[in-house]
């Protein structure tokens, strides 16, 4: 019973952190370019991580064998998904940007069943459609046009073939390693893939640029709770109920983000919008009707 509470609350947990990241990248956004943001939140965080490990000699080391996976992981999340999330928020709201992330249900039962010969229940595929209905209410405007550019959306949708990725990857890493471990070597590993593109064309012109506090209390808080907190709780809990179960939860995070951006950013909140949040609260809490029946 403790467990699945444990469960249950870390990813909730993660979900509201990555809502608040969409809505911090866009204040970072006041000073500085995506590269920028990727490259300093990563740094603030894998260092953070790292002393914290140590400390509380935590730090699992990694094991030769294991690198080539690490280097996986980190390729799918943090470069891509990172890459596709930022930049893809310079073209669409917060809001938008949450509801195609959300999209990750949909396709994570097709990705478990290919790599890993899982079993999808009715309850899944249940809530998977009802959410993907309040998904599309997010997403259509009245006149069934889309509410955002192409562009953006397929950006978008880039970091969500990346979580897809990830998910898959991460059941490569061994148990052993614990959940911050992980989290802290995907970080550093995932520096490197950024650095070149960094050098290239951010650094130079990093002179030149007007330094906000807002956008730089922005890029703390996205290390911290954006590419740490919120990563270690999801590795948590879906190390022990599985990528499908996991990711329905991602549906929360248009939810959060909905009433995150309407509160700090001044975003329109419609009746649409509120019916379709409605709806994806729904569908996650169907999908979950087993996993409380029978326990995790």
């Amino acid at each position: 019973m403790s467990e699945r509470f444990k469960v249950l609350g870390s990813m909730v947990l993660s979900m509201i952190c990555w809502a608040f990241s969409f809505v911090w990248i866009k204040q970072a956004f006041l000073s500085f370019n995506p590269l920028t943001i990727l490259v300093s939140r990563l740094i603030i965080s894998a260092t953070l991580l790292y002393i914290v490990l140590k400390l509380l000699k935590q730090l699992k080391p990694m094991q030769k064998q294991d690198f080539k996976w690490f280097i996986l992981l980190a390729f799918f999340e943090p470069f891509l998904y990172f890459m596709g999330e930022s930049f893809g928020l310079e073209l669409v709201s917060s809001t938008i940007g949450a509801v195609i992330v959300s999209t990750i249900p949909l396709f994570a039962p097709i990705t478990d069943k290919l790599f890993f010969k899982s079993r999808i229940s009715w309850a899944n595929i249940l809530g998977i459609f009802v959410s993907f209905a309040g998904v599309l209410l997010l997403i259509f405007k009245g006149d069934f046009s889309l509410t955002a550019p192409l562009k953006g959306i397929l950006l978008v949708f880039l970091a969500v073939l990346a979580a897809l990725g990830h998910s898959v990857v991460l059941k490569k890493i061994p148990k052993g390693y614990n959940a911050v471990s992980i989290i802290t070597y995907q970080n550093m590993v995932g520096i490197f893939f950024f650095l070149p593109l960094f050098l290239t064309y951010d650094l130079p012109t990093l002179s030149t640029i007007e330094v906000k506090t807002e956008a730089v209390i922005a890029v703390v808080l996205l290390a911290v709770f954006g590419s740490s907190l919120a990563f270690i709780f999801f590795v948590y809990g879906m190390r022990i109920i599985g990528i499908t179960k996991a990711n329905v939860f991602v549906n929360m995070i248009p939810v959060f983000t909905a009433v995150i951006a309407w509160w700090v950013l001044d975003e329109v909140l419609t009746v649409q919008m509120l019916v379709g949040i409605a709806i994806v609260i729904s569908g996650v809490f169907v999908s979950q009707i087993k996993v409380r029946r029978r326990g995790f």
